[in-house]
């Protein structure tokens, strides 16, 4: 089951977040503040970003975390699957699908595209991404930090 995230579910969404980044899906951690402010941003307005919590039979399973943007390229809004993490013993039961089909059947008015990253030696998901009709871009993506 795909649900929104809850404030009860703070806890259990740092501690998923924090193993997240600190895994081989992820090129390197992020402070534990950034995920505090993600999860404030989400449950305070939910505008630029929304947090999904997976369950398997009634327990917590994993979460996904999506970021809104628009795009002229794109002709619209834009989802950009930020997180996906499923507890390693959820791995490989659909949930992932389950997530996509969730989103795609309830994305906001005017969302043209769905957009994610993934590590290039992170093989499962990238077999997932492609099943679910995800194509290469052929260009490489560049950031400033402040």
């Amino acid at each position: 089951m795909v649900r929104e995230l809850r404030q009860e579910d703070r806890e259990l969404y740092l501690k998923m977040a924090h193993d997240f980044y600190h895994s081989p899906a992820v090129v390197h951690p992020v402070p534990d503040s950034y995920i505090e402010k993600t999860f404030e941003e989400c449950i305070s307005s939910g505008t630029y970003g929304q947090i999904y919590m997976l369950e398997s039979e009634g327990s917590p399973a994993g979460y996904g975390l999506i970021a809104k943007t628009f795009s002229q390229e794109a002709g619209g809004y834009v989802y950009w699957l930020e997180e996906l993490y499923i507890l390693e013993e959820y791995r490989s039961k659909g949930l992932g699908s389950e997530f996509f089909q969730y989103l795609e059947g309830h994305r906001d008015a005017g969302v043209t595209r769905f957009r994610l990253e993934v590590e290039e030696d992170n093989t499962r998901a990238k077999a997932l991404y492609e099943r679910l009709g995800y194509k290469n871009l052929d260009y490489r993506q560049m950031v400033k930090d402040f």
